[in-house]
């Protein structure tokens, strides 16, 4: 059974490979495992041991801390049972930030001003 801190980090790890539009295998790969145990890492059936969590933070260019970021919020949200559910590690999400950061500044703006405005028209009816 996955205890709450290994969904936590393998949340984390999805939401930075996926971020980083890597697939299991690639990671798997630059790593030097295969792309069944980054699955079991992500659904936390499988524990990260210290070794492998600076191996994973290295490969996906970011600090092990990055891995931890919001346990403890996630960890009060559980005992407070007041869950918001993960937005952010929604494929649809990310897919979206994705397009979004890859638009030039001026696009970016207009977006955004475009998403503000739909929610105003939403909320005026």
């Amino acid at each position: 059974m996955a205890s709450d801190i290994d969904l936590h980090l393998g949340r984390r790890l999805r939401r930075r490979r996926r971020l980083l539009g890597l697939t299991q295998q690639q990671l798997a790969v630059q790593v030097g495992i295969r792309f069944q145990q980054i699955q079991k890492y992500e659904c936390g059936a499988n524990r990260i041991s210290a070794a492998r969590l600076w191996q994973l933070a290295e490969a996906l260019e970011t600090p092990v801390s990055y891995f931890y970021d919001g346990l403890t919020e996630a960890l009060d949200r559980r005992d407070s049972g007041s869950g918001s559910g993960e937005v952010f590690s929604r494929k649809e999400t990310l897919d979206l930030i994705q397009a979004y950061y890859q638009l030039g500044e001026r696009p970016r703006r207009r977006l955004l001003d475009l998403a503000k405005s739909l929610h105003a028209e939403g909320d005026a009816a």
